[in-house]
């Protein structure tokens, strides 16, 4: 009996060890990044004060990802369709603990708790109303969507404006954090006679932990209006909710010409979006879509149907997926498609805002299963005497020249910048009767942010040519201790096969994560369209020499750009020797212990892929 209780504990012990491997964490920044997909909006006025009147209306319907100038003075809260669960209306506002350039409002200290984000109306002109004219204020809040839930410490809080000088905003509404739950609406009746007044303002405001990005509220579908009552709750719209599909079958982006050399097997069945009707009666809605190539205007495809919504539910509408006409001379030209959807109904009285959403199908350079925009992050969690790897599975349809990679880094606190990696290619891996197959690999590269919180592309050395069929391109963390949990961009939208395999064990396995990993191989050329994050300018324009080095090392590089800066770091990721050096000057190595050494080199403000060097 003993034996068993030991082997039970055993099995139970290895069971949570091998659940550990691979884990999520908070963004901890937003990630502002173009996804393919925009909306119908009224236009973006200047940044200048303007007085609005009622009836007030806002459910963030637009192509930005910050509010609306018209109606808000400031930028700090972020507008998606993505952090939401079951919104009522396509787009959310979401407030966290990062500012509006996406970094935490205090990088340094961890466990504070402090005022965050912040959404503030314009002026509203309420000197002619009164008590009696009975203004309501409503709108839809939900704790945690698909970010991390809100701590009970945390909250989100409604202040409103009063005709005061001395103390102006009073709170009139607040709410605790707490885990994931459906959007509810606030009801608050307007009755102070200090808020009727040419000034008056509302201003939403979250408390939160300000280096943890986990601490999220979406506020949505906001109205303003005289006449109302404490049952004025209905929402009488008909509006668009998720984002459209992809017209791939798996990928979400390709080279076009990989995606002409098998139309009928990269292409899905349907592309489809979803309309909620939000009424309390079922509707017959008509809706239709028109298709486009965005570059040469020249017209795709066009549909029209109809369906009977219930009352509150959401709806997926699609159409078949069509064929093209679009020809192109070079081969990783980009080419797009434009669906843009409609709903044309007598049935929706509401907002007409959201009646129209376009999603771009975009072809390029690049094999992608990710939308653009990550969630939450993805990382390993590694042991030190052992490398973790990441590879993810693609496919091709005709041979192909594989320039690089790019990345969706995931910030950390502190960030990785000493956190070296591999970027390895495989024609298979050793999982599910395949073997360690490596094309291809460079080594010593370090994670970049860059301030629009996007990818970051690293240019091989040396491009790889691929035959057609499956390959892998993933990273390799090193068993050095200082490489541990680098974290990458995780797009929760996809929820079938994520490609996904890792190795922390010496063994590869099928990623249990739902989401794609947001790594993605480069083809052709690094087009200055699709660049985020720079490509080293001067990456391959530089040397270190001799290597290995006694007693001094010469860098060499192009003198026309002046002096160079250097940092040389050991294994351990210290700093132990920097400074700036022209082309001619030798420097002295003598005092370093033998071992390597990685040299992080930059020319002209352009920072060049590391070189590792052995000091004997």
């Amino acid at each position: 009996m003993r034996k068993n209780i030991v082997l039970i504990i055993l099995c139970f012990t290895g069971l949570a060890e091998v659940q550990a491997q691979e884990a999520v964490a908070p963004l901890y920044y937003r990630a502002p990044v173009e996804t393919g997909v925009s909306y119908n909006s009224t236009p973006r006025a200047s940044s200048k004060t303007t007085v609005a009147t009622l009836p007030f209306f806002e459910d963030f319907t637009g192509s930005s990802f910050f509010p609306d100038t018209s109606k808000w003075v400031d930028r700090k809260v972020y507008i998606n369709n993505n952090m939401a669960v079951e919104a009522i209306s396509r787009g959310v506002a979401t407030f966290d603990a990062i500012d509006e350039n996406g970094v935490p409002y205090d990088p340094n200290n961890k466990n504070v708790l402090r005022y965050s984000d912040s959404l503030t109306s314009q002026p509203i002109d309420l000197g002619s109303y009164s008590a009696g004219d009975s203004l309501y204020f409503s709108f839809f809040y939900q704790p945690q969507g698909r970010g991390f839930e809100p701590q009970p410490e945390d909250s989100l809080m409604l202040y409103f404006k009063r005709a005061s000088t001395t103390s102006p905003w009073t709170r009139v509404w607040r709410v605790a954090g707490s885990a994931l739950q459906p959007f509810k609406q606030v009801m608050i009746p307007v009755t102070d006679a200090n808020m009727f007044h040419s000034g008056f303002q509302f201003r939403f405001v979250n408390k939160a932990s300000i280096n943890n990005a986990d601490d999220h509220w979406n506020v949505d579908y906001i109205r303003f209006a005289a006449n109302r009552n404490i049952n004025d709750t209905l929402v009488n719209d008909v509006a668009f909710v998720a984002e459209p599909t992809f017209m791939l079958k798996d990928y979400t982006s390709m080279p076009y010409h990989q995606f002409m050399a098998n139309q009928s097997g990269e292409r899905g069945t349907q592309h489809e979006t979803s309309i909620r009707n939000n009424t309390q009666g079922g509707v017959n809605v008509d809706y239709g879509y028109t298709a486009r190539e965005i570059y040469t205007g020249t017209p795709l495809s066009g549909g029209n149907n109809s369906a009977t919504i219930p009352a509150n539910t959401e709806n997926a509408v699609s159409f078949p997926v069509y064929t093209n006409t679009v020809s192109v001379t070079l081969p990783n030209a980009a080419v797009a498609f434009e669906n843009k959807y409609f709903i044309q109904s007598a049935a929706n009285t509401g907002p007409v805002e959201n009646d129209t959403i376009t999603r771009v199908q975009l072809f390029h350079n690049f094999l992608s299963y990710d939308d653009g925009t990550p969630e939450k992050s993805y990382y390993l969690k590694l042991f030190t005497t052992l490398p973790g790897k990441i590879a993810i599975e693609h496919h091709l349809n005709v041979p192909d020249t594989l320039k690089g990679v790019a990345i969706y880094f995931g910030r950390q606190v502190p960030l990785a910048y000493q956190k070296y990696f591999s970027v390895a290619v495989y024609k298979d891996i050793e999982f599910g009767g395949g073997t360690d197959q490596l094309l291809h690999q460079e080594d010593f590269y370090v994670p970049s942010y860059s301030q629009q919180n996007s990818f970051w592309y690293y240019k091989f050395e040396k491009p790889v040519v691929l035959p057609a069929g499956k390959f892998y391109i993933g990273t390799i963390q090193p068993a050095l201790g200082t490489s541990d949990s680098l974290y990458f961009g995780l797009d929760l939208d996809r929820t079938t096969n994520n490609h996904v395999f890792y190795n922390v064990l010496n063994e590869w396995k099928a990623s249990d994560i739902s989401g794609a990993v947001m790594i993605r191989p480069m083809f052709g050329e690094f087009y200055p369209s699709i660049i985020s994050g720079p490509v080293t300018k001067h990456a391959n324009q530089w040397d270190v020499y001799p290597n290995p080095v006694h007693d001094k090392i010469k860098f060499n590089y192009n003198q026309v750009y002046g002096k160079a800066e250097y940092t040389i770091i050991d294994v351990r990721g210290r700093v132990v020797k920097e400074g700036s050096v022209p082309s001619s000057e030798w420097v002295q190595v003598t005092d370093l212990y033998p071992g390597v050494y990685m040299v992080h080199f930059k020319v002209d403000g352009y920072e060049s892929t590391p070189r590792k060097i052995i000091k004997l």
